[in-house]
């Protein structure tokens, strides 16, 4: 009898530290007990990279070329011709007389060697001198003119028609032209003197505007 109230208690001794290590395994309301979920061991989705926003695409031009900005340095527009007036050393100046306009007409021929088009005055100013003697003749532009300077691009001529003696009367005989290709930005000091191959009398001369041609500056006088 005594021997099994000794395995009794034994056997209600490991059965009570069973139950308090179940309690001890199955924790509190905060606790990591069995019933608790694993923690998950998946890395969490990277967010989607958004594509990467396309470069404008140039807009083509009617004429298929894309359209692009000209910078002004290059100035071979009317536009910047307008207000960059032309410079004395970027010019070379001429005079000769053309086939089938009166014999008492000279063609002045202004060309732009610059890089960059420039304005010149609507017309030039011009004198006349004989032996180097200025005659105080100034021939007279058309009567009523007025607007924005003459374009002259890069490497292009403007001409301008004089006539010497358009009324036939008796004048002066000059065998020189004095010419001021833009009297309106150009100093005095710039103008030129150029023999005339075929002298001509000289009264009440007229210079035409200048043009693309000759023929079309005589129209003007």
């Amino acid at each position: 009898m005594r021997i099994h109230r000794s395995r009794s208690t034994a056997l209600a001794t490991l059965v009570g530290l069973a139950l308090a290590l179940t309690a001890c395994e199955g924790g509190g309301p905060s606790g990591g007990g069995a019933g608790a979920p694993a923690p998950s061991t998946t890395a969490p989705q990277a967010s989607p990279t958004p594509p990467a926003t396309p470069a404008p695409t140039p807009t083509p031009t009617a004429s298929g070329s894309t359209a692009r900005t000209a910078p002004d340095g290059k100035g071979t527009d009317e536009a910047y011709a307008y207000t960059h007036p032309c410079s004395a050393r970027n010019l070379s100046v001429k005079v000769s007389s053309e086939q089938g306009l009166p014999a008492t007409v000279r063609v002045i021929a202004v060309t732009n060697n610059g890089s960059t088009g420039c304005g010149l005055d609507l017309h030039p100013a011009v004198g006349f001198s004989a032996k180097g003697t200025a005659l105080g003749i100034q021939a007279t532009p058309p009567e009523g003119i007025g607007g924005p300077a003459y374009p002259v691009r890069p490497g292009s001529t403007a001409y301008a028609a004089v006539d010497l003696d358009p009324s036939g009367a008796a004048g002066p005989l000059a065998d020189e032209i004095n010419i001021l290709a833009d009297p309106s930005h150009m100093p005095n000091a710039d103008g030129v003197s150029l023999p005339l191959a075929t002298p001509g009398a000289v009264a009440r001369p007229k210079v035409g505007l200048y043009h693309v041609s000759a023929r079309d500056s005589f129209k003007t006088l």
